[in-house]
C-alpha cells in the first residue's frame, strides 16, 4: 500500500458488463516487453485484476475471446478519420479506435502511444459502468501539446502550491522513485504528453538543472516519462550564461553568450533523453530577458529556436505581463493591454519552433475575465492556451472550483478572426475562429508542426491525495480529458472522474457532479462577479480584501468611488477594448452592449446603473454576495448527506474544506456588502444586515 492515493486508478471492483468474458487473455501485435510496451501490460493487469478479478494472461496468438492490441493498424483509418494530412505525426501516433466483436475487443492505434491511450479508455469504460458495446469509440486528439507546468522549486516547496511540498524536489535534490512513476501514470491516463517539472521563475539551484549536477537524475525521470508517453520539459533561467556560465551579459545577440548556448544545449540533449524542449519566462516581474539588452522577445526566443532545432526541440515563451507597471493614479496605462501590445507587433517574426504560451485572459487566472486578444489577434505565430488549475484566486483548493465550465467558456469564445484575413497570413480555409481551433493549429496551420496546443499551471503535490482538497483532483483529471477532446462537456467529466474516483452509488456520484458543476458560480457570486475581479489578500490571494490591491503598482484595480465601481477600458478609457476584432470590440465598447459578467472589467458603471434582471448595479452586488454564500451553504450541506457513502478520509478532507470555504464566504459577503454601502450610501433594498 503506497503512502498516496491512485485517485481515478484506483481501479476498485465493478460489475461486470461483460468485459470479463474477453479480459483473461490479452494479445499484444509486436510489442516489446519495456517502455510504453510495458506500460501497456502493467496498466491492463492492475486495471482487469482490480476491477474485474481478472489477471490477463498475455499471448501473441489466442483462442476464443481475448482483448487484441495491434500499435500500428489505425494510421490509414485515422487520416480518413480525421483529415488526417492536417494533423501532426504525434496526434497520429496517439489516435486509436476501440471496436467490440463477439470474439474480441480490438484497440487498433497508430502507435504505442495510441495503444497506451487505448488501454486508459477502455480501463475507463469498465470502471464508469459501461457496457463492451459502449466502449467503442475512435479518439484523435484535440491538440498536439498538452502539456502541465508545475511551479515546484528546488527548495521543497511550490509557488502558488496547495497540497503540500513538491514531489519532484528535495533540499536540493531531484526525486526519482515509485511516485514518479505514479505521477506519470496518472497523467498518461487522461492525456497528458508533456511535463515542466520546475518553476517558470527559475532560482536557485534549479538554474543547475541543465548541468551535469543533475543529468543522470533528470535521464532517470525522462525515461519514466517517456514509458507513459510524455516529453520532459524544463524552466530555463534566462540569465544562466551569466549565473552558471561565467559571462557578463546574457544578450540574446551577443556571439559569446550564443556560443555557450550552443554547447550547454548539446549537453542537454545528448544527456537528457526524450527532452522536448524550454518554457522560457523573460522581462517579467523584475527577471532579466530580451528587453534587458534592448533586444525583443523575439530575438530571445528565435536564437535559443536555432540551437534546439536539430534535435527536435521546442521553445515554448511566455507571455505573461512584461513589467507593465504603473502608477495608480494613472488612468491610460493599462496591464491587460500589455500582452498584446508586446507581441502583435512581432506576429510572424518567430521561428517555426517557437510557441507563445498565452494565458486565457489579460491579466491573471481570475475568476472572470475576457479571453485574452492576443488569441485570434496573431496570425504568423504558433500559440498554446495557458490556463490554471493551481487555484491561486479560486479558492487554494480549500474552496471548491470546479474549473472544467471556465474552460469549456474559453475554448469556445468567437474570435472572429476568420472573418479579416490579413495578407501573407497562414488562415486555412474553412477554419473555425473559436479558441479550441486556434489553439488545436486548426486555424492558422501549425497543427501538422505539432506546435500548438493547451498548458495548465499544475495542482499537484506530495500531500497523500496529490491535490490537497480530494475534488480538487477534478481539475487535474479534468484538463488532461479535456485537452485532449475538446468537445467533452464538463459534466461529462465530472462524472467519470466521479465515477472511478468513489465507490459509491450513483445517486451519490450525482452529488458530487451536482457539487462540481454550481461551484465555479458560487464562488463567483460571493467573491468578485460582473468581471471585476482581484478583491484578494495582496501577496497570499486567498480571502477578501477589497482595496488590497486598488494602489498596488500591477494596476490591479476597481476604481470604486461614491458613485460607481469598474475600471473604464473602451475607447474612453485606456483603449483595451479596441484589442478585439470589431465584432467583439462593438461589444465591449458599450456598456449596453457588454456581456453582464464581463459589464465592470470594461466599464466604470454608476451603482444605479440596472442590469437585465432589474436589478440596480448595488442590489445586485448585494443579492449576488448574499446568494454566493447561500448556495456555499447548500453545497456543504448536500455533501454532508454523503456520510457513510465514500470512504471516510474522503469525507473528512472534504468536510474540513468546507467549513473553511463556509468561514471565506461569509467574510467575502460582509466586507464586499460593507465595503459597497459605505461608499454608495444606498442600503440594501431587501433589509439584510449590512455591516
Amino acid at each position: 500500500m503506497s503512502e498516496w492515493k491512485q485517485l481515478w486508478l484506483q481501479y476498485h471492483p465493478v460489475a461486470d458488463k461483460g468485459f470479463a468474458a474477453y479480459a483473461e487473455k490479452v494479445v499484444l501485435e509486436d510489442f516489446e516487453e519495456s517502455g510504453v510496451s510495458g506500460s501497456v501490460r502493467e496498466e491492463l493487469t492492475r486495471g482487469l485484476s482490480g476491477m474485474l478479478g481478472k489477471e490477463p494472461v498475455f499471448a501473441k496468438e489466442a483462442e476464443g475471446s481475448c482483448i487484441r492490441i495491434i500499435k500500428e493498424a489505425f494510421l490509414d483509418s485515422v487520416n480518413d478519420y480525421a483529415s488526417g494530412e492536417a494533423l501532426s505525426d504525434n496526434q497520429k501516433a496517439e489516435s486509436y479506435r476501440i471496436q467490440v466483436t463477439p470474439e474480441e475487443i480490438r484497440i487498433e492505434a497508430a502507435g504505442e502511444k495510441g495503444a497506451l491511450y487505448g488501454v486508459f479508455a477502455l480501463l475507463r469504460a469498465i470502471g464508469t459502468g459501461k457496457s463492451p458495446e459502449e466502449a467503442e469509440e475512435t479518439a484523435v486528439p484535440s491538440n498536439p501539446l498538452r502539456m502541465l507546468n508545475h511551479w515546484d522549486n528546488m527548495t521543497n516547496d511550490i509557488e502558488r502550491g496547495y497540497s503540500g511540498d513538491s514531489f519532484f524536489f528535495r533540499d536540493g535534490t531531484v526525486l526519482v522513485d515509485e511516485r514518479t512513476r505514479d505521477y506519470a501514470r496518472l497523467v498518461s491516463s487522461v492525456g497528458i504528453n508533456a511535463v515542466v517539472i520546475n518553476n517558470v521563475n527559475v532560482k536557485g539551484d534549479a538554474t543547475d538543472l541543465i548541468t551535469d549536477r543533475y543529468f543522470d537524475q533528470m535521464a532517470a525521470m525522462s525515461e519514466i516519462f517517456a514509458a507513459y508517453g510524455i516529453s520532459l520539459y524544463l524552466s530555463l533561467n534566462f540569465a544562466s550564461p551569466i549565473e552558471i556560465g561565467g559571462l557578463d551579459n546574457c544578450d540574446p545577440l551577443n556571439e559569446e553568450v550564443i556560443a555557450w548556448w550552443k554547447e550547454k544545449i548539446v549537453e542537454v540533449f545528448d544527456r537528457i533523453p526524450n527532452f522536448g524542449g524550454f518554457l522560457v519566462k523573460a522581462d517579467s516581474e523584475g527577471r532579466p530577458g530580451p528587453f534587458t539588452y534592448g533586444r525583443t522577445q523575439a530575438d530571445g526566443a528565435n536564437m535559443l529556436a536555432d540551437l534546439v532545432k536539430p534535435y527536435g526541440g521546442i521553445i515554448i515563451w511566455r507571455c505573461f505581463v512584461y513589467n507593465c507597471t504603473q502608477d495608480w493614479r494613472d488612468y491610460k496605462t493599462d496591464r491587460a493591454r500589455s500582452g498584446y501590445d508586446n507581441f502583435k507587433a512581432m506576429d510572424g517574426d518567430y521561428h517555426d519552433n517557437v510557441i507563445l504560451q498565452i494565458k486565457n485572459g489579460p491579466m491573471d487566472f481570475q475568476i472572470r475575465e475576457p479571453i485574452h486578444p492576443l488569441m485570434g489577434g496573431l496570425r504568423k505565430t504558433n500559440q498554446m492556451l495557458e490556463v490554471q488549475i493551481a487555484q491561486e484566486y479560486t479558492g487554494h483548493q480549500i474552496d471548491v472550483c470546479y474549473l472544467m465550465p471556465m474552460f469549456k467558456e474559453v475554448l469556445e469564445y468567437h474570435t472572429y478572426c476568420t472573418n479579416h484575413p490579413e495578407e501573407d497570413d497562414r488562415q486555412q480555409a474553412g477554419a473555425g475562429d473559436q479558441v479550441k481551433d486556434i489553439v488545436s493549429g486548426r486555424t492558422f496551420g501549425n497543427q501538422k508542426s505539432g506546435m500548438a496546443g493547451m498548458a495548465a499551471v499544475a495542482n499537484t503535490g506530495n500531500d497523500a491525495n496529490w491535490t490537497g482538497n480530494d475534488l480538487a483532483a477534478a481539475n487535474l483529471y479534468g484538463f488532461g480529458r479535456l485537452a485532449f477532446d475538446t468537445e467533452l462537456s464538463s459534466e461529462e467529466i465530472a462524472k467519470e472522474w466521479a465515477r472511478l474516483t468513489f465507490d459509491t452509488d450513483e445517486e451519490a456520484v450525482d452529488t458530487i457532479v451536482k457539487i462540481l458543476m454550481e461551484s465555479r458560480a458560487v464562488y463567483e457570486k460571493y467573491t468578485s462577479p460582473l468581471g471585476i475581479g482581484w478583491m484578494v489578500t495582496p501577496g497570499f490571494h486567498y480571502g477578501c480584501s477589497v482595496d488590497g490591491y486598488e494602489y498596488s503598482r500591477w494596476g490591479t484595480y476597481h476604481r470604486a468611488d461614491h458613485l460607481g465601481i469598474g475600471v473604464d477600458r473602451s475607447s474612453h478609457g485606456t483603449g483595451y477594448a479596441q484589442q478585439y476584432y470589431p465584432e467583439n470590440a462593438e461589444k465591449y465598447e458599450d456598456p449596453a452592449k457588454c456581456p453582464e459578467e464581463l459589464l465592470l472589467f470594461f466599464h466604470h458603471i454608476p451603482y444605479t446603473w440596472k442590469l437585465s434582471s432589474g436589478q440596480s448595479l448595488i442590489q445586485y452586488i448585494y443579492d449576488s454576495h448574499f446568494e454566493g454564500y447561500e448556495e456555499a451553504e447548500g453545497m456543504a450541506k448536500a455533501f454532508a448527506g454523503l456520510k457513510g457513502r465514500i470512504p471516510e478520509d474522503s469525507y473528512s478532507n472534504i468536510s474540513e474544506r468546507f467549513e473553511l470555504q463556509l468561514q471565506n464566504a461569509r467574510e467575502w459577503r460582509d466586507q464586499v456588502n460593507s465595503y459597497f454601502f459605505r461608499k454608495s450610501g444606498i442600503p440594501d433594498e431587501k433589509g439584510r444586515t449590512i455591516y
